[in-house]
C-alpha cells in the first residue's frame, strides 16, 4: 500500500534515508551481538537479513528491523545455558510464535500492555545492559566467568577493580563523550559511528607510534573477522530442548512483539500512518524463523533507527531494504577496518543505548502517578534486574491481567431499585418514564461486563439478605456488553436458589449477543422464555403481574374474620 504511485522524489528520499539509517545501525549491530556473547559478524548477519524481511513483509511502512539492546539480557542467558545451536531453536520458536499471533490477530491485544509494565521491563533492560559494559569500559582483567545475576556481577567487579586499565577508560570516555557532544552540534551526524570513526583512528595511532598495545579492539577478541556469509543451517529440535527453551521463546516473541509494536506506534505518531499490527507481528514472525537459519539473533523493530528513518525522509519500505543493502556492502566490503574497532569504544556506545533506553525522566514521572500503577513498574523493574528477562515477562503479563481484571471489576456496578425507577436514566432521553414496582418485586441492574471478576462480586451481593424476601428479582441486564462462563454459571446457582426459594427470575434489557450466550447455555431451560425480556418496561410488567397474582393468592387463603 505504501508503494502504491511511487515516484522518483520518493525514491530519493527513501535512498538517502536507507543510508543514513544503514549508516546509523552498523556500529549498534555490532556492539549489540557482541554484548549478548556472539560475533560482530553474527550481529550484521541479523541485521541485514531481518531488516530486509521486516521492511518486505511488516505492517509499518517506515519500521526498521534489526539486532536491538533489549533481547542483549534473553540472549547471553540461552547461550550460557544452551548454546548457540539452543538460540537458533529459541529464535526460530519465537518466530513461529510471532506468527501465529499475527494469523490469530493478536497485534491489537499487545498494544494495550500497561505502560508501568513496558516502562519497568525498559528501564530494568537499560540498567542490565549498562552492567555487562563494565569490564570492557574499564578494561578490566577478569578470570573466570562473571556470575549472571546483577548481585554477583557487581561484586566481581568490585573484587576486580584494581586491575583497571588506565588507557581503555580514557578511550571510553572519550567515546562516551564524542557520543554525547556530537548530537548536539549537528542532528544529522550520529554520535555512535562518530565515536567509533574517531576513536578507533586515534587507537591506531596510539599502537602505531606510541606503544600503547593495551587496549583491547575486536580483532584481538574475536580474531580477523572475515566477510564470509555463514553456511545455511537448520536448527535441530527434540521435545526434551523445546520443553526447556519454550519460555525463554515465549519471551523473545513478547519482548519481540511489545518493542515491534511500541516502534510503529511512535512512527505512526510522526508519519501519521496506521500500522497494520497483525502483518507487522508475521514480518517480525517471518525474519525470526529465517535469521536463525544464517546465525543469526532475534529480531525486532528498533525505535532509534525508525525515527531515524523517518527524520531523514524515509516514506516507504525502500528505505528499510536499502539500509540492509548498505550494511551487507559494509559486511563485504569494511570487515577489515571493524577488527580495528576498540572494545572500551563499542561499550560506550552501548553505555549510551542504556541511557537512552532508561527513561529516567519517564520513571521519575511514574512517582506522580497511582499508586498502583508505581508499585506494578518497581515490581517489573526489580524482577528484571534482579532475577532474569523471563521471569519478569511472565509476571509481568500475569500483572497486566490482573490489573485489567481489577479496573473492570472496579467500573462494573450493582444498584438495586426497591419502589420505583426511571426508565430513562442513564440515558440521552429527555421524557422521564417511572416506573413502579409492586410489594415483592426488587430490581438489580449491572453496569459492565458479566464476567468472572463482576459475577463474583454480585454473588456476594446477592447472597445479602434483604429485609423482606422478594417474590421476583428482575436482572436488568441493558448495560451488559458480554457475559462469560463464570457469569452464566454464577447465573444458573442465581436461578436454581432462587427457585427453591419460591423467588422468581425476569431478566430486562438483554443484548441480542448475550441473549444468544445464555440460549446456547440453556438459561431459557430454566426460566420462562417471556421472562427474558428486551426492555424493563416489559420487565416490570411481567415482574408486577407475577407479584400481584401471588399477592392476591396469598390474600385469599387468610380466614374469613
Amino acid at each position: 500500500m505504501a508503494c502504491r504511485n511511487y515516484s522518483m522524489d520518493k525514491f530519493r528520499k527513501d535512498l538517502i534515508a536507507g543510508i543514513v539509517v544503514g549508516i546509523v545501525a552498523l556500529p549498534l549491530a555490532i556492539a549489540f551481538a557482541i554484548a549478548s556473547g556472539v560475533s560482530p559478524t553474527v550481529g550484521l548477519v541479523t541485521a541485514v537479513i531481518g531488516g530486509f524481511i521486516v521492511s518486505a513483509f511488516g505492517g509499518n511502512s517506515v519500521q526498521i528491523g534489526g539486532p536491538t539492546g533489549a533481547f542483549i539480557v534473553i540472549i547471553y542467558n540461552i547461550i550460557q545455558l544452551y548454546g548457540l545451536t539452543g538460540l537458533a531453536m529459541a529464535t526460530f520458536m519465537a518466530g513461529c510464535i510471532l506468527l501465529l499471533m499475527g494469523l490469530f490477530r493478536l497485534g491489537t491485544i499487545i498494544k494495550f500492555i500497561p505502560y508501568p509494565i513496558v516502562v519497568g521491563f525498559t528501564a530494568g533492560i537499560a540498567l542490565t545492559i549498562f552492567s555487562t559494559q563494565m569490564p570492557d569500559f574499564f578494561g578490566l582483567d577478569i578470570s573466570g566467568e562473571v556470575p549472571g545475576d546483577f548481585v554477583g556481577k557487581w561484586g566481581v567487579y568490585l573484587a576486580n577493580s584494581g586491575s583497571l586499565d588506565i588507557a581503555t577508560l580514557c578511550v571510553g570516555l572519550l567515546a562516551l563523550a564524542i557520543n554525547i557532544i556530537t548530537p548536539r552540534i549537528s542532528q544529522k551526524l550520529p554520535g555512535a559511528l562518530t565515536a567509533i570513526v574517531a576513536v578507533t583512528l586515534l587507537t591506531w595511532l596510539m599502537r602505531e607510534f606510541g606503544g600503547v598495545d593495551g587496549i583491547e579492539t575486536i580483532g584481538d577478541r574475536f580474531g580477523n573477522l572475515s566477510p564470509s556469509l555463514p553456511h545455511i543451517a537448520t536448527p535441530g529440535f527434540d521435545m526434551q530442548t523445546v520443553n526447556l527453551l519454550l519460555p525463554s521463546a515465549f519471551t523473545i516473541a513478547m519482548l519481540g512483539a511489545i518493542e515491534s509494536l511500541l516502534s510503529a506506534t511512535v512512527a505512526d505518531g510522526r508519519t501519521g500512518d496506521r500500522t497494520n499490527c497483525n502483518t507487522e507481528l508475521m514480518g517480525q514472525g517471518l525474519a525470526n524463523i529465517v535469521v536463525p537459519v544464517f546465525g543469526g539473533i532475534p529480531v525486532t523493530g528498533a525505535i532509534a533507527r525508525t525515527m531515524t528513518n523517518i527524520t531523514n525522509g524515509g516514506k516507504t519500505p525502500v528505505a528499510g531494504l536499502v539500509h540492509a543493502l548498505v550494511l551487507l556492502g559494509v559486511f563485504m566490503f569494511a570487515m577489515p577496518l571493524i577488527n580495528m574497532v576498540p572494545m572500551s569504544c563499542l561499550a560506550a556506545v552501548l553505555i549510551m543505548v542504556s541511557y537512552n533506553m532508561s527513561g529516567w525522566r519517564t520513571v521519575v514521572d511514574m512517582i506522580h502517578n497511582p499508586k498502583g500503577d508505581l508499585s506494578v513498574m518497581l515490581v517489573t523493574f526489580l524482577l528484571t534486574v534482579v532475577f532474569n528477562l523471563t521471569i519478569a515477562i511472565e509476571l509481568g503479563l500475569l500483572l497486566a491481567v490482573v490489573m485489567f481484571v481489577r479496573r473492570v471489576t472496579e467500573n462494573t456496578t450493582i444498584k438495586v431499585y426497591g419502589e420505583q425507577l426511571d426508565a430513562a436514566e442513564d440515558t440521552d432521553l429527555s421524557r422521564h418514564e417511572v416506573l413502579n414496582l409492586k410489594p415483592g418485586v426488587s430490581v438489580y441492574e449491572i453496569d459492565g461486563p458479566f464476567f468472572f471478576g463482576a459475577a463474583t462480586k454480585f454473588d456476594e451481593m446477592m447472597r445479602v439478605t434483604p429485609r423482606h424476601k422478594p417474590v421476583v428479582r428482575i436482572i436488568r441486564m441493558r448495560k451488559v456488553p458480554f457475559i462469560d462462563s463464570t457469569g452464566i454459571h454464577n447465573l444458573k446457582l442465581l436461578i436454581e436458589s432462587s427457585h427453591s426459594e419460591g423467588i422468581l427470575i425476569v431478566l430486562s434489557g438483554v443484548r441480542p449477543g448475550v441473549r444468544a450466550s445464555l440460549h446456547a447455555a440453556g438459561i431459557d431451560r430454566l426460566i420462562d422464555d417471556a421472562h427474558i425480556c428486551d426492555h424493563i418496561s416489559r420487565a416490570v410488567i411481567v415482574a408486577n403481574d407475577i407479584a400481584g397474582a401471588r399477592l392476591s393468592a396469598a390474600t385469599s387463603r387468610l380466614p374469613a374474620v
